[in-house]
């Protein structure tokens, strides 16, 4: 059975099928994702308690125990892990990569619930959670400055409008703000005029407290009407605070002013944030676990202009940081190296064939592979990344092979069937294909007087098309074999574990895909091209650079030959030599430092 066949009786078809494979793979390539490496992160969750006032220990215990109590009773909960600082708690949990993150948000969410009634009653609001991953570096810092406006309404404004409309962009995890430029009221208490007062700093506290605060106010209810009391005793300006009763003393009120300073500053003075010499607030993005880099800073820088469109004219936003910067430079640089190589590889299949057409029909099977192997990968969910580029620059070394086998082939039996047919003699090869094409075998002397060049045309034709069957079928299921060894080659890297099995997944698959590709095209296009495309007087000898080559490869086989005699005649220490080398790999195996990645900055 010849699987190559039906294929070079088909050419139109064969064509067709090659152009949808390169169709499929150029749309493709339009939607594939970029990013540094494939898929590889654990679902993280973070938790976050505020209660200010509250040390370390009280936090500890009051907040973050109970909480870890209800989220250790969660499903997939690989590792958590906790902090307790001075009025925050933070808890990080992190899934398995079996698990998706939409679950896990919900388990989170019920574990808070459950928790409610743990905690303490007067936290000021419940904990809050975001899909990050705390260890992830910003994928995106924004510097927001004005000549004008103050740090604090600065802050408020990038609080309430373009950090909120940010953190609802797709793949977004968190948006923080650095700066420390929050707005709040400051009440500095004077020591001396409290005391003077007779009052102390839990006086000035209480009175504070209750006089701040929204709360329901009740409502009248009388005969014919019903009124809902709307006062809101929220203070909201420093001037309100002034105003503030916090006692009587001899039936005077001692207002706020008196015993303290009031000023409208940030909540924390003690922080601050520049961009260049300019004070200014950070925004930072930080990408959910899971999420592509370059797609989620793609979608931020795009709708940006229409984000702050709405705010004030004389606030500036700046790109601060930008961390695909060096994804994209990497991508690039491998990307540039992928077309090196397939230049490479063409090169010197040319300088093998010595022959144009042998080498358009040998290297045809490099960009079809290539290029369909990414239609594969966009139906697989993969990205384009540094292991799936290295992937496809490996595979261009692999992808011509099975090419060159099945072209050199053809063109061995073709130059036999045309020497035969020049010697009067028909060639056993050339019955066969013939006999198998069912079609009749071209012998008899060829280039009499009475042939026309119509019929030299017709006979090259024949002897190209039999040479290409019966070549084709010598070689075609070799081609297959040598192409599932390869492919079998990458089996256990399917197999993996954890992050190294998610993190060469995608290599492996990408490069099997592209090798079998490489056979589809070798056992296909390329018997048909040869049938049509080579000659039997092998132009590429007949030229002076040629001819140059292929003396180069003799002196080459020569010393080849010289060599292999050498160690043919002592036998004794090639084998020892090579149970040297086997020893001394597997020592240098074992002192050789492992690592998953190599070591950079």
């Amino acid at each position: 059975m010849n699987p190559s066949l039906p294929f070079i009786r088909r050419p139109v078809a064969t064509s067709l099928l090659m152009v949808a494979i390169v169709l499929a793979g150029l749309v493709a390539l339009r939607f594939l994702p970029v990013s540094a490496l494939p898929q590889i992160d654990f679902p993280t969750i973070q938790v976050q308690t505020v209660y200010p006032g509250a040390s370390p220990q009280v936090i500890s215990q009051t907040v973050t125990a109970p909480l870890e109590r209800q989220f250790g009773q969660m499903s997939g909960l690989q590792r958590m892990s906790s902090a307790s600082a001075s009025g925050l708690s933070t808890v990080t949990l992190q899934f398995g990569l079996d698990v998706q993150l939409d679950v896990a948000e919900q388990e989170v969410q019920a574990a808070i619930n459950a928790a409610a009634t743990l905690l303490p009653a007067d936290l000021p609001a419940p904990p809050t959670y975001a899909k990050v991953n705390p260890a992830d570096a910003p994928v995106l810092s924004l510097a927001l400055t004005s000549d004008t406006l103050p740090l604090t309404e600065i802050q408020n404004i990038t609080n309430t409008q373009l950090a909120l409309k940010i953190s609802q962009v797709p793949g977004v995890g968190l948006v923080s703000l650095s700066g420390g430029q929050k707005p709040a009221i400051r009440i500095q208490a004077d020591l001396n005029a409290l005391a003077a007062a007779g009052l102390g700093l839990d006086n000035l506290r209480s009175a504070i407290t209750q006089a701040n605060a929204n709360t329901a106010k009740g409502s009248f209810d009388g005969p014919t009407r019903f009124y809902t009391i709307n006062a809101n005793d929220q203070l909201r300006s420093a001037q309100d605070y002034a105003n503030l009763i916090v006692a009587w003393k001899n039936g005077a009120p001692i207002r706020l002013s008196e015993v303290a300073q009031v000023v409208e500053a940030a909540e924390n003075v003690r922080l601050a944030a520049w961009s260049g010499l300019q004070p200014a607030i950070i925004l930072n993005v930080q990408r959910q676990p899971g999420a592509n880099v370059i797609d989620t800073v793609d979608t931020i820088r795009q709708r940006l202009p229409d984000l702050t469109a709405a705010l004030p004219a004389d606030l500036r936003v700046d790109v601060l940081a930008d961390r695909t910067g060096g994804i994209r430079a990497s991508v690039r640089h491998v990307t540039i190296e992928l077309f090196i190589a397939v230049a490479l590889v063409v090169l010197v299949i040319f300088a093998f064939l010595h022959s144009l057409r042998a080498t358009l029909i040998a290297s045809i099977a490099v960009p079809i592979s290539l290029i369909g192997a990414c239609g594969a990968m966009y139906l697989l969910g993969y990205s384009l990344n540094n292991l799936t580029l290295m992937a496809l620059t490996i595979a261009t070394g692999f992808v011509v092979d099975d090419a060159i086998v099945v072209s050199e082939n053809i063109a061995r039996h073709l130059q036999m069937a045309s020497a035969a047919a020049k010697s009067g003699t028909p060639a056993q090869t050339q019955g066969d294909a013939a006999l198998a094409a069912g079609t009749p075998a071209v012998a008899g002397p060829a280039g009499s007087a009475h042939e026309s060049h119509e019929s030299h045309r017709h006979r090259d034709r024949q002897l190209a098309l039999q040479a290409a069957q019966t070549g084709a079928g010598e070689i075609g299921f070799t081609i297959i074999s040598l192409t599932l060894s390869l492919v079998a080659v990458l089996i256990p890297l399917l197999f993996m574990s954890d992050v190294v099995g998610r993190l060469f997944r995608e290599f492996a698959v990408t490069l099997a895909v592209t090798i079998l590709i490489s056979a589809l095209v070798s056992l296909t296009l390329v018997p048909m091209m040869a049938a049509r495309l080579l000659r039997a007087d092998g132009e590429g000898l007949q030229t002076a650079a040629g001819r140059r080559l292929q003396a180069q490869f003799d002196r080459l086989l020569h010393r080849y030959d010289r060599a292999l005699q050498w160690v043919l005649k002592h036998q004794p220490l090639t084998l020892g030599v090579a149970v040297l080398t086997l020893a001394l790999t597997a020592a240098l195996y074992m002192l050789i430092p492992k690592g998953l990645f190599p070591q950079q900055d």
